[in-house]
């Protein structure tokens, strides 16, 4: 298979190690398959400015809290970012120079520009791959447990919030697990924006744009079962037998108790008897 420039360019960023991987760049190749015509380099000085207009206007006394209020002021008030509620599945609220431009996206890509821009005034933060909802929290100080909402204006949130929000979009009590508030790695970050973008071309019926999103989280992560199946499903689809063969028995492979086996099993059958 012939990657596109932008498929080998993100193929270069992610195969570095986790902490090598810079996210706003990956993210930017994930557009640029979208827009061929984007300008990478473009969307990165224009982080490197706010970075700029954010640092000059921090606090002598640098508390997080302080420069979390500071990026917050700049960000939503006087640049008017803010959380896109209205047309929550536009896929371009997934795409890091769309949100540049519009201003607007979903938690995971305003997320991802806070993240870029407080690296950029060296102030360290981490995404928080909560359920349904993705965080972020200062990182320079492991004990303290702060999260902010990049969707919601960059509130700030405390345990027993992020306690709330959970029960709030699950629609019930949920039980709180300690790895809902870990964590992601650079590599899990950008699987669940694809994951985003995989389902909003999947309901859409754009199987082709659907397909393109599974082939990256396979860059990212090989042998991810259920992305294999579904990448199987869509080469059966499409009739194309081998590959659907080659994904669907990699599946049944990885997961041999897989509650879709009878299925997957009736796939290969008919892919046998073509």
């Amino acid at each position: 298979m012939e990657f596109s420039l932008a498929r080998q360019r993100f193929y270069q960023e992610v195969r570095q190690d986790d902490e090598e991987i810079n996210l706003e760049k990956a993210a930017l190749y994930i557009a640029q398959e979208e827009y061929p015509e984007l300008e990478v380099d473009y969307y990165l000085k224009a982080l490197d400015q706010m970075a700029v207009e954010i640092q000059a206007r921090l606090p002598e006394e640098p508390y997080p809290l302080r420069i979390v209020q500071t990026i917050n002021q700049y960000l939503y008030k006087d640049l008017e970012f803010h959380g896109n509620s209205e047309d929550y599945y536009d896929p371009r609220n997934s795409f890091l120079n769309d949100v540049i431009d519009r201003r607007t996206g979903i938690p995971i890509s305003l997320a991802l520009l806070y993240l870029a821009i407080a690296k950029r005034i060296n102030f360290p933060m981490i995404g928080v791959g909560m359920p349904g909802h993705f965080l972020i929290r200062p990182a320079v100080n492991e004990d303290m447990e702060i999260f902010v909402d990049a969707f919601h204006e960059g509130e700030i949130l405390f345990p027993q919030d992020c306690q709330e929000r959970l029960n709030q979009l699950a629609g019930q009590p949920v039980e709180m697990r300690p790895k809902f508030l870990e964590a992601v790695t650079a590599k899990q970050f950008l699987a669940r924006m694809l994951t985003n973008l995989k389902g909003i071309y999947l309901n859409q019926g754009k199987i082709g744009k659907c397909l393109t999103m599974i082939e990256r989280i396979l860059i990212l992560f090989p042998d991810a079962p259920f992305e294999l199946r579904d990448r199987g499903i869509i080469y059966f689809q499409t009739h194309r037998w081998i590959e659907a063969r080659q994904d669907l028995e990699a599946y049944l492979d990885n997961v041999p108790n897989a509650n879709d086996r009878d299925v997957i099993e009736q796939l290969l059958d008919r892919i046998e008897g073509s």
